[in-house]
């Protein structure tokens, strides 16, 4: 069968299976008190990490010149550090006193004009008998291209002509030239190197004005050669292309030098150093930023994120270690807290991640409200304090109040308050805004009873932060304006609406996530429509009426002494659940005879303890919370059907033997006060039922004896039920019983029927008392165990014809 189970696994799954084994191995091998110590100093070094990461907060984070300071900021310590910007502020600037650099290369003007010579006069020996092209014309190997030869053949061209083209040529290389695309660098004063004699430096002033650029010397060229009359316009376009590309630029920008020049003086500024002493005040809330001030918070930031780092969370880590032991103190020292059904240790973990959940939410919210600030100009709205209130500070408290109880929900909100103080700009501030906040939320809401209590919690808190905000503002001294007040009204209430959403968000996973009971979570288990309460309703009523009673006894009892009255009110309507497998087998649900009448003691007692494991197993099976399954084994405890096992005993043959834990209920005794409630309830309400005449002092005989019966068969011995919380329940128990059971009132002007009438008066069979089960006149009668149980299913209510005559017996059964 595990063969072929394991076979119809998939391979995802297979390796899943395999992957959570060897994860698990060495978790399984640790032991629980190793588990916790390694769980706490994570969750120490976690919160640490959130609080002390640079990406949530910056110190002057959005500050600018001119900016007015929202906080006052001081000098940790001695710093000594290079002003960067500055430094390179005086630097930029030097190099600005470095003027360009050009180099000048003379006699380019002569150069270009016996160029253009060397090539007409080799042109003219061509014409004359040298070669020529394939079309018979002479090559022109000049500048322009060769096709210039054909027009410069095509007639003679006289001296006078020649000698105008080469003054024009002249004319336009003259003086000094510069190319277009160093016309930027071209300043009010430039530096004029002759590259022959690097030593020789002038300088030139306004070159712009004196010196010609490329694009204009060449203009000029077809200009000049316009003025000549005795050229064509075929001539002058091929002497402008045969003299355009001599005319270059003779004054040439050097990057280069410049370059050099400039970082050479540049390295020759020294850096300028910032000092700081420890405790000086940098800057006070409501001053001007200025650029100085700007560089020494930058020079606090640099040694903060460098040289004190590691210092600064190692001794955040140690702070934040310290707060949690307190913290684990507090929950080992903490008092008896009766709605939370966790240890110590959970109880610690659900702490722990409530205030992990918390500091995220803190830190992601600071970093949003920077943001926000940096994103307008206008005051009050690129105040981040501002903005600042509208962190739900008080979730972690509103949280643990619905899931716990309220001191340890007010310590959990103090708590988060401190880290608020270390994660906020305005620590101090910030802390009590937090602690306010968050011991309204734990004292501000009453009962859970529905979903809507976070929503009304929400509201509570959402007002109250608006008051501490105007508060706040009064006591930073900040002036009253409008827009302030409103703004900081808006966040605290804004505050009080995402507290009441991020809270309804987490109050259902935290619920499953450590298998907490809240009102609301009870109360739902009380609807009638669960298939559960409405089976027991259908199959077994006497059961569900007999549930409904001990629920009323219970949750009484309960409010008396401090306990879950709702808890051990739900708890009772599934304590029974079990008896809807066999209902005619219990007292409250026979309108007959007894079937135990004709059962051997053995299987009467199987019977009766199975409708304990069967209501445990169901109870499982359908889901319920494991608190609500421990009522079912604990009402019971581990007391022994007494009645059976002396009937199986005075049954038993000769050498028979007859074992006790065959009449004893499984367990465990009860472990926590309301299931030791429970059990008081339970065989209170029964043995109550049993009475024919329930009168105040037959009611009393019968609790005070089934609850020194419990006590004696040391039931009680491992819940926290005190002597004191005893008489205080049985006192209780007694007052309801006599107020159900309480005699009619006579009223005026009704006569009761005499005996005789009532001799007369019919009373059909099914209805009759009897058969619905034994009535006692005297309560020392009522079958009470010496463990507190009553055993009616024990009773024998055969008549005595019955007992001698089978056929009477079996007539009767029919």
């Amino acid at each position: 069968m595990s063969k072929r189970h394991s076979k119809d696994v998939s391979p995802l799954e297979r390796l899943r299976q395999t992957s959570v084994s060897y994860v698990r191995k060495p978790y399984d091998k640790l032991t629980p008190n190793q588990r916790f110590w390694i769980g706490f100093a994570f969750l120490s070094l976690v919160t640490t990490l959130l609080i002390n990461n640079p990406i949530w907060r910056t110190t002057a984070a959005g500050y600018q010149e001119g900016d007015i300071a929202r906080e006052s900021i001081i000098a940790p310590a001695d710093i000594t550090v290079e002003n960067k910007e500055e430094t390179q502020r005086l630097r930029d600037a030097s190099k600005e006193g470095i003027t360009p650099i050009f180099n000048f290369q003379s006699n380019t003007s002569d150069e270009a004009s016996q160029t253009f010579l060397s090539a007409w006069e080799k042109l003219q020996r061509s014409a004359s008998g040298g070669p020529q092209s394939a079309e018979g014309a002479a090559e022109w190997d000049g500048a322009g291209g060769k096709d210039l030869g054909e027009v410069f053949s095509a007639r003679k061209f006289s001296s006078n002509e020649i000698d105008s083209v080469v003054r024009v040529l002249k004319r336009s290389t003259e003086g000094t030239i510069y190319d277009d695309k160093d016309r930027p660098q071209l300043r009010s004063e430039i530096t004029l190197t002759d590259p022959k004699n690097p030593t020789t430096e002038t300088t030139v002033s306004m070159p712009a004005t004196s010196w010609t650029s490329l694009s204009e010397a060449r203009k000029n060229v077809r200009e000049g050669l316009n003025g000549i009359n005795s050229l064509s316009e075929a001539e002058v376009d091929a002497f402008e292309q045969a003299l355009t590309p001599l005319v270059q630029p003779n004054a040439i920008y050097d990057s280069a030098a410049t370059a050099k020049a400039r970082e050479d003086l540049a390295s020759s500024v020294e850096p300028v150093m910032i000092s700081l002493k420890r405790g000086q005040t940098i800057v006070r809330e409501g001053d001007t930023m200025t650029r100085d001030v700007l560089a020494q918070i930058a020079a606090i930031k640099s040694y903060g994120d460098t040289s004190r780092q590691v210092n600064r969370f190692l001794g955040l880590l140690a702070i934040i270690t310290a707060l949690y032991w307190v913290a684990w103190k507090f929950m080992q020292h903490r008092g008896l807290v009766n709605r939370l059904a966790l240890s110590e240790e959970r109880t610690f973990v659900m702490f722990g991640f409530i205030v992990m959940v918390q500091t995220v939410l803190m830190a992601i919210f600071f970093r949003v409200t920077e943001f926000t600030a940096a994103q307008n100009l206008k005051a009050p709205l690129n105040d981040p304090t501002l903005w600042g209130l509208a962190i739900p500070f008080a979730f972690s408290s509103l949280l643990t109040t619905l899931l716990a109880d309220r001191r340890t929900a007010l310590f959990t909100g103090l708590f988060c308050s401190l880290l608020a103080g270390l994660l906020a700009p305005r620590g101090l501030e910030f802390a009590l805004y937090a602690a306010i906040s968050s011991a309204v939320a734990v004292y501000g809401i009453g009962r859970y009873r529905s979903r809507q209590s976070v929503t009304f919690a929400g509201v509570f808190v959402g007002v109250a932060n608006a008051l501490t905000a105007v508060a706040l503002i009064s006591y930073t001294q900040q002036p009253f304006i409008l827009n302030t007040i409103l703004l900081a009204i808006s966040c605290g209430l804004a505050s009080g609406l995402v507290t009441a959403a991020v809270t309804a968000m987490f109050l259902p996973i935290c619920e499953s996530l450590f298998g907490i009971l809240t009102d609301v979570k009870l109360l739902e288990l009380s609807n009638a429509d669960l298939p559960l309460l409405g089976q027991l309703a259908l199959r077994a009523p006497g059961t569900n009426q007999h549930s409904h009673a001990v629920g009323q006894l219970a949750e009484e009892a309960c409010r008396v002494v401090g306990a879950n009255g709702l808890l051990s009110r739900i708890g009772a309507l599934y304590h029974d659940i079990g008896k809807t497998a066999a209902p005619e087998h219990f007292v409250e649900n026979q309108r007959g005879r007894n079937p135990h009448d004709r059962l051997k003691p053995t299987q009467s007692a199987r019977i009766i303890i199975s409708h304990v494991t069967y209501g445990a197993k169901l109870a499982k099976d359908m889901g319920l919370p494991a608190r609500i399954v421990d009522f079912i084994p604990q009402h019971h405890g581990t007391r022994t059907l007494h009645y059976f096992l002396t009937k199986a005993k005075d049954e038993a043959g000769k050498g028979e033997e007859v074992h006790e834990y065959d009449f004893r209920y499984p367990g465990p005794k009860p472990q926590f006060k309301e299931a030791a409630i429970m059990m008081i309830a339970d065989s209170c309400e029964a043995a109550a039922r049993s009475l024919s005449e329930p009168t105040p002092e037959n009611i009393r005989f019968i609790v005070t004896k089934i609850i020194d019966a419990i006590l004696s068969d040391d039931q009680l011995d491992e819940c926290d039920l005190t002597l004191r919380e005893l008489t205080q329940i049985r006192e209780s128990m007694i007052k309801s019983l006599v107020s159900i059971y309480h005699s009619r009132v006579d009223y005026p002007g009704y006569t009761p029927p005499s005996s005789k009438t009532l001799e007369n008066i019919i009373v059909p069979k099914d209805l009759d008392d009897e058969l619905r089960g034994p009535r006692y006149k005297n309560p020392a009668d009522i079958p009470i165990s010496p463990g507190g149980e009553i055993e009616d299913e024990a009773i024998n209510r055969q008549s005595s014809e019955e007992r001698k005559d089978p056929e009477v017996k079996a007539k009767g059964t029919d």
